[in-house]
């Protein structure tokens, strides 16, 4: 047993380290917040342009989502362990920091390398897409979708319809049609290249779509990285809260 001196000057320690786990518990639960924003918005955002690189669909979004549901449970979980002062409580909390710092720190890096890798795939797959464009199926829908919201036509500009199948029933697709000149865009002028000029939009997709993924997918990797190392001052505070309760036999009231 500490001697009542020391275990009095030991007090106003865990106290002081108590309101820091506690102020950081409430920080880690909003940042589990963050992580289902993040989700949410990528399922909304980013779901078109991973379905078409991946020619799948994607459960990255609901794998940031279920995260931080997780994290705001244990961001809870932590402020109670902390406030009850149970030993066996902060050692599960900082295993479990411990565990979402490196799965976020392995979510950091394969977003980053994928940020890099994007380009080359997507730029195949997209290229396919326009040449097997079909406005019935989810690809086709997707190129219709990224040509309305990007402003843009064609893989590198409009003139790639040209070469394709879809073009020789029917001309340019109508999603490649500037707002502006609705009216020009006729059945006749969209089977024409030189009449479509004045009608359609100039820029082509891929490049505007290689940057929006790869700007929105370097924000998330941000992200994930700041969280992760954000996760080592809990596993600190909760080691040490831990470590002093043990040592001085320190118990809540």
């Amino acid at each position: 047993m500490s001697p009542p001196s020391r275990r009095l000057q030991t007090k106003p320690v865990i106290t002081c380290l108590k309101t820091f786990l506690i102020s950081y518990s409430l920080i880690f639960w909003f940042t589990g917040v963050i992580l289902l924003a993040v989700g949410v918005w990528g399922k909304v955002s980013l779901e078109l342009y991973l379905n078409l690189a991946l020619e799948k669909r994607t459960n990255a979004p609901y794998v940031l989502i279920g995260t931080g549901a997780i994290i705001v449970i244990f961001g809870l979980f932590g402020c109670f362990a902390t406030c009850r002062g149970s030993t066996w409580m902060l050692k599960l909390y900082a295993m479990f920091l411990t565990l979402v710092f490196l799965a976020e720190l392995v979510a950091g890096i394969s977003g980053f390398i994928f940020r890099h890798e994007i380009k080359e795939k997507l730029g195949t797959v997209y290229r396919s897409a326009v040449s097997n464009y079909n406005q019935t199926d989810a690809r086709g829908h997707a190129v219709d979708t990224i040509q309305r919201t990007l402003k843009c036509c064609g893989v590198d500009n409009f003139t790639d319809w040209e070469q394709t199948d879809y073009f020789k029933e029917r001309g340019i697709p109508d999603s490649c049609c500037k707002d502006s000149a609705m009216k020009l865009c006729t059945p006749e002028n969209l089977k024409d290249v030189h009449k479509a000029a004045e009608a359609v939009y100039g820029q082509g997709c891929f490049a505007l779509v290689t940057n929006v993924m790869e700007s929105n997918l370097g924000i998330i990797a941000g992200i994930s990285f700041g969280i992760a190392f954000f996760q080592l001052i809990g596993i600190f505070l909760a080691c040490c809260l831990s470590r002093y309760i043990t040592n001085n036999q320190y118990e809540m009231v």
